[in-house]
Order: C-alpha cells, then sequence, then structure tokens
C-alpha cells in the first residue's frame, strides 16, 4: 500500500486501493458481528431480568402504546445515525452504533418475550434462516458486483408505504390482521432488497474511513429481516 495514502480522503471506496477496500470491508463485517453479538447479549439480559413481561404489558395498555414506542424508535434512530455517519470523533461514531444496537434490543424486546412464551424454537430457527439469506445475498453482491443501489428509489418509496401501513393499523386493528402473513413476507422483500443496497454501498459508496456508519446500515437491514421472518414463523403456529 501506498505509505502517502490518506484513507480519509478517498470520495469512495471504490476508488481506493484494493488494500483499503479490503480493509474497509473487514471492519464493517467485524463491526456488524459486534452490534449482533451486544444485541443478543442485551436481550439475554432484559428477558432475564424480566422487562420483556414489563414491556408486553406497557403496550396492552392502549392501541397507541406501540405507535410512541415506534415514534421514540425513529427519533433514537436518527440520532444514533447522526452520530455514526457525522461523528467528529472515534467514540462519537462507535456511540452510535452502540445506540442503535440498544434501541433495537428494546424494540425487539416484545416480540422476543412473545416467542419465547408461544415458541421458543422459532427464535432459533428465524436467526438460522436469517443468517443462511444473509449470507446468500451478501454473495450475491460480492460475485455478481453489480452496483444494487439503483434499489434505492424502489426502498424508499415501499419503506413510507410500509411505514404508512403501520401506522394505519393504530387506528385500524383489521387492517394489519387482515393483510397477515403476506405484509410480513413483503416486508422480508423489502428487507433483502435493502442487505442488497447496503452491500453494494459497502463496495462501492461508502467513504474508507466509515465503516462504522456501513455496519449500523447493514445491521439495520439483518434486524429488519429477522423481526418479519420471526413474525412469519410464529403466525405459522396459529
Amino acid at each position: 500500500m501506498n505509505s502517502s495514502y490518506n484513507p480519509y480522503a478517498a470520495s469512495s471506496v471504490a476508488e481506493a486501493p484494493v488494500e483499503t477496500r479490503t480493509d474497509f470491508v473487514r471492519k464493517t463485517y467485524i463491526h456488524l458481528a459486534g452490534a449482533i453479538g451486544l444485541f443478543v447479549i442485551l436481550e439475554t439480559l432484559l428477558i432475564q431480568m424480566g422487562a420483556g413481561a414489563v414491556a408486553m404489558q406497557l403496550l396492552s395498555t392502549g392501541r397507541f402504546s406501540w405507535l410512541i414506542v415506534l415514534g421514540a424508535f425513529m427519533g433514537v434512530s436518527w440520532l444514533a445515525n447522526k452520530w455514526a455517519y457525522n461523528g467528529a470523533s472515534k467514540s462519537k461514531r462507535y456511540s452510535g452504533l452502540i445506540l442503535y444496537t440498544i434501541a433495537e434490543a428494546v424494540i425487539f424486546l416484545p416480540l422476543i418475550m412473545y416467542a419465547t412464551l408461544k415458541d421458543p424454537s422459532a427464535i432459533g430457527k428465524a436467526g438460522a434462516v436469517t443468517g443462511f439469506m444473509v449470507l446468500g445475498l451478501t454473495a450475491i453482491a460480492f460475485t455478481t458486483k453489480k452496483d444494487f443501489t439503483f434499489l434505492g428509489g424502489f426502498l424508499k418509496i415501499f419503506g413510507l408505504i410500509a411505514l404508512g401501513l403501520i401506522v394505519a393499523g393504530v387506528f385500524m386493528p383489521g387492517l394489519m390482521s387482515g393483510m397477515g402473513i403476506w405484509f410480513s413476507i413483503a416486508m422480508v422483500v423489502f428487507a433483502s432488497g435493502s442487505i442488497l443496497y447496503n452491500t453494494s454501498a459497502i463496495m462501492y459508496h461508502y467513504a474508507p474511513g466509515q465503516h462504522v456508519a456501513a455496519a449500523l446500515s447493514l445491521f439495520a437491514s439483518v434486524a429488519l429481516l429477522f423481526w418479519y421472518i420471526l413474525r412469519i414463523f410464529l403466525a405459522s403456529r396459529d
């Protein structure tokens, strides 16, 4: 590697030397693994502490409880992404990734608790399917070398529609129950597209020093995929 090369000066990893691109991808996936590991630890601790039962009780107090939780999660996610992408210091960027991981652990808590009570094996099955799908999608992105960031516009539109349906479901409970498992399947497709998009962004569009932000974006897509795969497993038992 050229000793005079500054990894933070390149506009994207695609313009960086091969060694820098390889190092960037390695760091991104190491941080992704770290976020997943922290998520599992936090979820386990929260369940053991009895926080899962408390979360389920709070959400059952009214139909707007989930809307409040979702709004809080979106606010925290915005802040975490801002820190991870634009943090002036390394500690600020890591704080963004950790904050987002904690937020995911909290919002997952009622679903994980419900799965623990209804069908504990569904969690492991959903985790395994998610893992295989992530590996497969990653392999597609890396082996085809196609830039899947062209999916960005579609993903934004689909995401807004999905968010609108979720919010509408709070006011019209029959809406989401009517769509049932089909909505979860559509969201699995959406999450899969997000993983392809983010993997391509890692390969071509992030700046070499943005591995923490890249890991956060990929973790968000993996978590979304796991959420809806788990919902499908749980719905299949009804």
